[in-house]
C-alpha cells in the first residue's frame, strides 16, 4: 500500500510539472513554455549516490539557469531494478513536453541490444548529454587482502552491484578470465555499497573513476583501495599501468567480449527527457547541458565539492546509443549466451 501511495505522489507532482496540455503547450515559444515550470530531475537511484545523485543535483541546478525561462528544479529520487523503475516511469507515464528530465543507468543501452526487453526503448528517449563519460573501474577494499586480477583467479572475491547491469563486468570476467567474483546484487545505489565495503559486507564494486576520485579521494589518498581493472575503450590517462578489462581475455574472440561489454562505461552519468518532446524544446534542454558545461560559476562550486566532470553532447549521446544498439547480432547473441552462463554458441 505504501508503494502504491508513494507512486501515486509522484506521479501527481510529475503530472504537476507539465500543467498546459496539448496545443496550448505546443503553440508556445520555448521561453514562454518553461517560464515559471517545475521540472522533475528523476533519479534512478537513492539519495546520496556519488555516482548519479549528486553529480546529476549539482547539474541541473545549473542546467535549469541556461534554459530560456529559468525554470525551477525538483529532484526526485526512483531507485530499484538498477535504475530499470526510473526509465519506465520517464517513458511511460512522466510527461512528454520536456518537463521531466532522467538519469539513465549507464548499462541499459547494451542491456537491450542484448535482448533483455524493457518497458521502454532507449533510442526513444532524447539524450541531452552525458555528465561524466570515460573509464569505469573494478576495485576492492583494503582489508579484502586482493590486490590484482591474479589475487582474484585464487580466492572468492565479494562484488556489490545494484542489480544485473552493474554486475555484468565482474560476470564476465568470472567466465573468461577466471576470477572468482561473487556478486551480491540489491543495493539501491553506490552509496550503500561503499558502505559495505567499509563494513566489510563485500570486498569491492565497479564505478566510474571519476566518481572515485570526486566522491571517496580519501580513499585513494589513505590507500583503502585497490583498482583491479578498467573498463572502457581507453585507458583513463592518471591509470596507464592498470590494464583494460577488454585486454584480459585469452582469445580473439573473448577480448571482442569483454570490449563490447566496456561499451557502458561511455554512456556514463547521462541525462534524458522523455520520448515525443518537440525538437525546438530538445534543442534547447541540449544548447543548456552545453552550457552548464563551460559555466564557470558550475566549475568552481564542481571543484569545491571535489566532484570531476568530463561530458559528451546530447547529439553525441544519441549517435552512440544508435551504434550500440545496432551491434551486429552474432556478436551480442555471443555475449548474452557467455553472460547466460553458456558457451558462445549458447551450448
Amino acid at each position: 500500500m505504501k508503494s502504491t501511495i508513494r507512486a501515486l505522489t509522484l506521479g501527481a507532482v510529475l503530472a504537476a510539472g507539465s500543467t498546459m496540455g496539448g496545443g496550448a503547450a505546443d503553440a508556445q515559444s520555448v521561453e514562454e513554455f518553461y517560464k515559471g515550470r517545475m521540472l522533475s530531475l528523476i533519479i534512478g537511484f537513492a539519495a546520496g549516490d556519488g555516482g548519479y545523485d549528486i553529480t546529476s543535483r549539482l547539474f541541473c541546478r545549473y542546467l535549469v539557469t541556461h534554459i530560456p525561462g529559468k525554470p525551477n528544479l525538483l529532484p526526485l529520487n526512483m531507485p530499484g531494478a538498477g535504475g530499470r523503475n526510473a526509465a519506465t516511469h520517464a517513458y511511460n507515464i512522466a510527461p512528454k513536453d520536456g518537463s521531466a528530465i532522467v538519469t539513465i543507468e549507464q548499462s541499459l543501452p547494451l542491456q537491450q541490444a542484448l535482448g533483455e526487453k524493457f518497458q521502454f526503448d532507449v533510442t526513444k528517449f532524447n539524450w541531452v548529454g552525458n555528465m561524466i563519460t570515460g573509464t569505469n573501474v573494478l576495485l576492492t577494499w583494503h582489508a579484502s587482502g586482493v590486490k590484482s586480477i591474479e589475487d582474484a583467479k585464487k580466492r572468492e572475491v565479494t562484488i556489490g552491484a545494484t542489480g544485473s547491469g552493474s554486475s555484468q563486468q565482474p560476470k564476465l570476467m568470472n567466465l573468461l578470465i577466471g576470477t572468482k567474483f561473487k556478486i551480491v546484487s540489491g543495493y539501491q545505489g553506490g552509496g550503500q555499497i561503499n558502505l559495505a565495503m567499509e563494513r566489510g559486507e563485500v570486498d569491492g564494486r565497479t564505478n566510474t573513476w571519476t566518481s572515485v576520485k570526486s566522491v571517496t579521494p580519501d580513499w585513494l589518498r589513505e590507500k583503502k583501495i585497490t583498482i583491479l581493472t578498467q573498463i572502457g575503450l581507453e585507458k583513463a590517462s592518471d591509470l596507464p599501468d592498470v590494464p583494460l578489462m577488454m585486454d584480459l581475455g585469452a582469445t580473439a574472440e573473448d577480448r571482442t567480449l569483454l570490449k563490447l561489454l566496456s561499451t557502458s562505461a561511455t554512456i556514463g552519468r547521462s541525462l534524458v527527457t522523455t520520448p515525443g518532446v518537440p525538437v525546438e524544446r530538445v534543442a534547447a534542454l541540449r544548447a543548456a547541458f552545453d552550457a552548464t558545461a563551460k559555466d564557470p560559476a558550475f566549475l568552481a562550486d564542481a571543484a569545491k565539492a571535489k566532484l570531476e566532470f568530463n561530458t559528451m553532447s546530447g547529439a553525441q549521446m544519441e549517435k552512440l546509443v544508435a551504434d550500440i544498439i545496432a551491434t551486429p547480432k552474432d556478436l551480442t547473441t555471443k555475449l548474452a549466451n557467455v553472460l547466460a552462463g553458456m558457451d558462445a554458441d549458447g551450448r
